[in-house]
């Protein structure tokens, strides 16, 4: 029988996160601060409105770039928080989460043999994403000592003539670095001299815990070179709505929006009726999460450091990126081990890429009650590895 199979579908391996995410699942008694997914429910004003949604039988397709009313409002929204204007009716796009986006952007921008520069530690689907649009990913590797922000000399370092898109993906999965104004500014006298374009991942924009998120595309000259992407999971507790969206150039858009339109047809209906009532009245939501998740940023700092566990302090999205270098063992033994004997999961920092070997991802989307417990067990592990080392 011929091989039924795509040779580069299964060469991609399957992601990291999951691995420990469903271990956990069969584990009686154990912590789980693996997964990125709000420990919120949908704020109810939000589900009302989807149930409402429903009772008056919304359930048709719309439009296949989405809800021009829920267009709008993005619109809105972006210019009110982040001052970037957008054409609500050519330039923006509803998708099944921000996840549909990153893909639709990528297939809708590369031919064959196009570089895409991927920073790393970073979001799993970014690569291989990339690598289904056939194009070529080129790894930025980020490092700790400049708090995992991409610097203008590592951007022009990874540069060829065949360098077409940068990802850009701040506040960031997993290590939750932030880029500031300035770090923006330097990065895009980069992307301006070589002509390239950006697509800027910015759905955990919402939680930024200094000074206010800051989005590339409102610098001078980077809207028309930039797709924003960004959607509902995170900000509002939206995860399994699954919507996202992305603005940008026209003439991008409409080619993103013919692939939607064959691969999917158009966003779930009542997820963006929600979504509506989630921008015109969520505000004072988004801001009662934020402060709880930057309370528990900050216990978790105030831990590592009681711990004597070295940790950068993240000031996005809602994980911690601790090192674990001292131990001697990769990223994938310790947090083996730490769940095997202490029954709590983490995800080891090579799932977001080589470069993230040393350290954990830990998701603070979780009570306080239960980070309590699991960083009290961190503890104790730590302790116990070290003692081992002495003998």
């Amino acid at each position: 029988m011929r091989n039924p199979l795509a040779d580069k579908v299964v060469e991609i391996k399957p992601s990291g996160i999951r691995k420990f995410f469903d271990v956990v699942n069969e584990m009686k008694d154990a912590i789980s601060l693996g997964v990125g997914e709000p420990d919120f429910d949908t704020p109810w004003h939000i589900r009302d409105e989807g149930i409402y949604s429903l009772e008056k039988g919304r359930t048709f397709y719309t439009s296949n770039a989405g809800l021009m009313e829920l267009r709008k409002e993005i619109c809105v929204y972006l210019d009110r928080k982040y001052g970037v204007s957008y054409n609500a009716a050519k330039e923006t796009l509803i998708t099944v989460g921000g996840s549909e986006a990153i893909d639709m952007a990528l297939r809708a921008m590369v031919n064959p043999g196009d570089e895409v520069l991927i920073p790393q530690p970073s979001y799993v689907s970014y690569e291989p994403c990339a690598i289904l649009a056939g194009a070529t990913p080129v790894i930025i590797n980020l490092k700790a000592e400049n708090e995992f922000r991409l610097t203008a000399q590592e951007l022009r370092d990874a540069i060829t003539d065949k360098t077409k898109i940068l990802i850009l993906p701040f506040p960031n999965n997993p290590t939750g670095a932030i880029m500031e104004k300035k770090d923006l500014e330097a990065i895009a006298e980069v992307i301006l001299e070589h002509d390239l374009l950006v697509i800027s991942d910015e759905i955990y924009s919402e939680l930024t815990y200094k000074d206010k998120h800051v989005t590339i595309a409102s610098l001078p000259g980077m809207q028309e070179r930039t797709i924003l992407i960004n959607g509902f999971s995170k900000a509002f507790a939206m995860t399994g709505w699954r919507l996202g969206y992305a603005c940008g150039p026209e003439n991008i858009i409409e080619q993103m929006t013919k692939i939607h339109q064959f691969a999917i047809m158009c966003a779930p209906t009542t997820s963006q009726y929600a979504a509506v009532e989630a921008l015109r009245n969520g505000d004072e939501d988004v801001t009662m999460m934020c402060e709880s998740y930057n309370q528990r940023r900050r216990y978790l700092m105030h831990a590592f450091k009681e711990m004597n566990l070295p940790c950068f302090e993240p000031f996005g999205a809602f994980y911690v990126f601790p090192c674990i270098k001292e131990f001697g063992m990769t990223s994938e033994e310790f947090a083996t081990r730490f769940l095997e004997e202490e029954k709590v999961a983490v995800v080891p920092g090579t799932a977001f890429g080589d470069c993230g070997e040393g350290f954990l991802r830990i998701s603070y989307a979780y009570s306080l009650e239960n980070l309590k417990v699991a960083i009290g067990r961190l503890a104790e592990f730590v302790e116990r590895l070290r003692a081992e080392q002495k003998k």
